[in-house]
């Protein structure tokens, strides 16, 4: 079985498996426009779980992360900090806060094509599963409201119902993500030279080299170069060419963390 920090969340069986055969997606801005997470703070913002002023904040570290890109130093910091401010959160309030986020923010951003293209796997008796940076309990609406076998995302550790402000492992991005899927080939017996991978991000090149068959999805620069030089299929689903990408590194930006964990913290009232 996978080790226990990326526990794979099972939302649909599928009937008459392909065997051997699953696709992998990633999330933001490979399946839906945007970040997932940053759809999760904006509600947060929408409860008042926080002031203009920290929103305001909370954007400057976003727009540091695309302008100068991921420092993995920077990322882990904030995650410390914000994290602290998580425990006592239950596991109930997340769930709730997914759906709703899932219902009036997410669904009307997932990429019609990316959704095909997903559909298409399933058909065919392939496993679909999501690959995400995004929490476990988010990933899992996901995956469960579009029919997809299941998701893989970041665990918060959980005690007596309520979280810790501990992680399970680390956040599931860059090479975690390819541990997390050769721990779901290995319990299930796929062979990942018949198995394909979809992202829009350069950091995960290493989920998308461990697949036979990996593909672009709305590539940021460097992912674009990289599949070009490796004869690579690229799907670009936005409107234009060069379309924006914060959602994308918003996604793993401490920025994002620090405005979701800090709503969070509102939602369980002040420290005793």
């Amino acid at each position: 079985m996978p080790e226990e920090k990326y526990v794979a969340v099972v939302t649909q069986p599928v009937a008459a498996p392909q065997t051997g055969e699953a696709a992998f997606f990633d999330v933001d801005n490979t399946l839906m426009k945007g970040a997932s997470l940053f759809h999760v703070a904006r509600k947060m913002h929408q409860r008042g779980a926080f002031t203009l002023t920290q929103a305001a904040g909370f954007a400057w570290k976003q727009f540091k992360f695309v302008t100068r890109g991921e420092n993995m130093d920077d990322v882990h910091a904030v995650r410390d900090s914000a994290l602290n401010l998580a425990a006592g959160i239950t596991v109930e309030d997340v769930k709730a806060l997914g759906e709703e986020v899932y219902d009036e923010m997410i669904a009307s951003r997932i990429w019609p094509g990316a959704k095909a293209l997903a559909q298409q796997h399933l058909r065919v008796g392939r496993r679909v599963w999501l690959v995400t940076a995004t929490p476990i309990e988010v990933a899992t609406v996901i995956a469960t409201r579009l029919g997809l076998t299941g998701a893989l995302g970041t665990v918060g550790e959980i005690a007596d119902g309520m979280y810790t402000g501990r992680l399970v492992g680390d956040i599931l991005h860059g090479s975690a993500k390819a541990v997390a899927v050769q721990g779901i080939a290995d319990a299930e017996g796929l062979d990942l030279k018949r198995c394909w991978a979809y992202s829009d991000s350069y950091n995960d090149i290493p989920l998308l080299t461990l697949v036979g068959h990996p593909v672009a999805i709305n590539p940021d620069a460097r992912l674009r170069r990289h599949a070009r030089d490796n004869n690579w299929p690229v799907y670009d689903f936005r409107s234009g060419r060069r379309a924006a990408t914060l959602g994308l590194k918003a996604a793993t930006a401490g920025g994002v963390v620090y405005g979701l964990w800090r709503g969070f913290s509102r939602i369980r009232g002040p420290r005793a």
